[in-house]
């Protein structure tokens, strides 16, 4: 065991500023003693110590310091000290009084900090030339509010930089706030290079904590660097992989300097280029052309003005346009088409590319996939117009077409009229004439009445409008259609339906007679062969006649074209049927 007074204290504290502070005063006295007093110090800047606790057993003595309003007393008398300042960074001294013990102390050292804030960073806005005379500005970075003052790295892709003569300056500054804070700023100067366009950039502040090294990185940043391109490049852009007459196309130009360079746009006639800048986009180097053609076709070059050192680049690209021109259709024989003549039309083209060749109708339906087209014996409704359609199949596309008419032309053929016609005196009626021809006619009628006509390519249909009268009635009206071709005519019967009502009449009333006086005939020959009146012979003709007869009594001779029911009907005297050359005439006797 200790046979003196021992004071015991940690030799440093430290506290953020802003926050509380404990310092503890641990002490031992031989045999169990009581302390006589405890005292709490601070060291001022002329290592004067100043009192600001007296504590005895009968109370507590606060001094009237600076620290009276911050200060007060924890477990085990542990002095505690609120809102610790930057001031606060001093000793402070616990003396202890055992009476016969002595009087003994020891000190603490209070140590205050400011974690500094995450570093800012601000890379060079005007951005820096590769060409530039001087070292340039890279960025500048600053940290604010930190204690003790922390110092500042620069880094490059990682890798931290240090200060190279004539190559990489850092320079910083260290700046004491009103708060007692410290804010430091520093700024790094290297050259760059056109590789330096992908660099990343950042700076770290580094800092103590606890004996510890601790820091804080900022965040990255590229620099805006200036450099001539090396390389530039010229192609086409379209819709389609190979470009056909109706594309829009588009050049771009594209070059790997910064900032872009100027474009110029150039197009080779003969030995010449022509400028074609004002079409073009110069600040992006794109040159749109729209609905290209085969005059499109060409070398087109593009040029680059670096505007930083004045250098000049150029590159040029060929423009192939596939197109079909030319597209034609010969018609053989090519003199007047009359019907039933044949007709063979043949469709050509020219193209840089190879081409297939369709023939299809109005109506869209194929005919026939080759150059000619063979019409036989044509008539007015097979007249058409036919399209020769002409495509390329490598480019995908590219096609164009070519119609044709086959107009067939002959006099005027009437394919139906309205006749007969059944009509009454008196009435309104249509007369309806229907004709085909080409070139188109005209319809005539040889009465008056009202005409409308409709026309349907070659068809033309006329409809007279009149009032039946006794003339018309006996005469009927003649339709007549005329073209440079010819005439045709044919004449419409009307029919009174009052006489026709009468004559029909009397065809049914004589009709019903002739079936009855069949029927009654047919009933006395049946009732007659049933009595046996009526005697039947095997030979071919029978005379049923007595040669005394007498000369006033009826006989009837009966004649039939209907062979086979008699030889049903007449059989010999053995049951067997008797042959039909025998049955041709048969005299029955009707006296009894």
């Amino acid at each position: 065991a200790a046979s003196k007074l021992e004071i015991s204290m940690p030799a440093v504290v430290e506290v953020e500023i802003g926050g509380t502070a404990r310092i503890e005063c641990n002490f031992y006295i031989p045999e169990n003693a009581s302390y006589t007093y405890i005292d709490w110090f601070y060291v001022d800047r002329n290592n004067k110590q100043v009192r600001l606790y007296h504590i005895t057993a009968s109370g507590v003595l606060k001094d009237k310091t600076d620290y009276e309003q911050r200060l007060s007393l924890g477990e085990n008398k542990a002095l505690s000290i609120s809102t610790v300042t930057v001031q606060d960074a001093r000793t402070f001294v616990c003396q202890v009084g055992a009476g016969s013990y002595g009087v003994g102390e020891n000190s603490t050292e209070l140590s205050v900090y400011k974690v500094p804030k995450i570093p800012e960073i601000e890379p060079n806005s005007g951005g820096i030339s590769v060409h530039s005379s001087e070292i340039p500005e890279i960025a500048r970075c600053m940290s604010k509010n930190s204690f003790p003052p922390p110092n500042i790295t620069w880094h490059k892709n990682g890798e931290q930089l240090h200060a190279w003569e004539n190559q990489v300056t850092i320079q910083s500054t260290l700046t004491r706030e009103s708060s007692g804070l410290y804010t430091v700023s520093s700024t790094l100067y290297a050259p760059v290079t056109r590789e330096d366009r992908h660099s990343q950039y950042h700076c770290t502040v580094h800092y103590l904590l606890q004996g510890q090294r601790n820091a804080l990185e900022s965040r990255p940043v590229k620099v805006n660097i200036f450099y001539p391109a090396e390389h530039l490049k010229l192609q086409v852009v379209s819709s389609s992989a190979l470009v056909k007459e109706g594309d829009n196309v588009t050049l771009v130009c594209e070059a790997d300097g910064n900032p872009p360079p100027v474009f110029s746009f150039f197009k080779k006639n003969l030995n010449e280029w022509q400028d074609l800048s004002s079409l073009a986009e110069t600040e992006s180097g794109v040159l749109n052309l729209p609905e290209v053609n085969k005059s499109s076709n060409g070398t087109y070059k593009c040029q680059s003005l670096d505007l930083d050192d004045m250098s000049v680049k150029e590159k040029d690209v060929d423009l192939v346009v596939n197109y079909i021109e030319g597209v034609h259709v010969k018609m053989e024989p090519s003199s007047t088409v009359h019907e039933g003549d044949n007709v063979t039309l043949s469709c050509d083209a020219h193209s840089p590319v190879g081409l297939k060749y369709q023939w299809w109708d109005e109506k869209g339906k194929q005919l026939v996939e080759r150059k000619q087209l063979f019409l036989r014996n044509l008539t007015f409704e097979t007249s058409n117009t036919y399209s020769c359609r002409v495509m390329a199949p490598s480019v995908p596309g590219l096609e164009q077409s070519k119609t044709v008419s086959v107009a067939v032309k002959g006099k005027p053929r009437i394919v139906a009229i309205s006749s007969p016609l059944y009509v009454r005196q008196d009435e309104v009626v249509n007369l309806t004439c229907k004709a085909i021809a080409f070139p188109p006619p005209t319809v005539e009628w040889s009465i008056n009445g009202t005409a409308h006509e409709y026309v349907d390519k070659q068809h033309i249909t006329s409809n007279l409008t009149v009032r039946v009268s006794h003339d018309l009635l006996q005469a009927g009206a003649m339709c007549r259609v005329s073209n440079t071709m010819g005439v045709s005519e044919k004449h419409i019967q009307l029919v009174d339906q009052k006489s026709t009502a009468e004559s029909q009449g009397v065809i049914i009333v004589a009709i019903i007679v002739a079936i009855l006086v069949v029927a009654v005939l047919g009933a006395v020959i049946y009732f007659l062969h049933k009595k046996g009146k009526i005697p039947c012979g095997r030979a071919g003709k029978q005379d049923i006649t007595k040669p005394e007869a007498r000369k006033d009594k009826t006989v009837v001779e009966v004649k039939s074209d209907r062979l086979s029911e008699e030889a049903g009907l007449l059989q010999g005297a053995n049951g067997e049927k008797r042959p039909a050359a025998d049955q041709s005439e048969k005299y029955i006797d009707l006296r009894n």
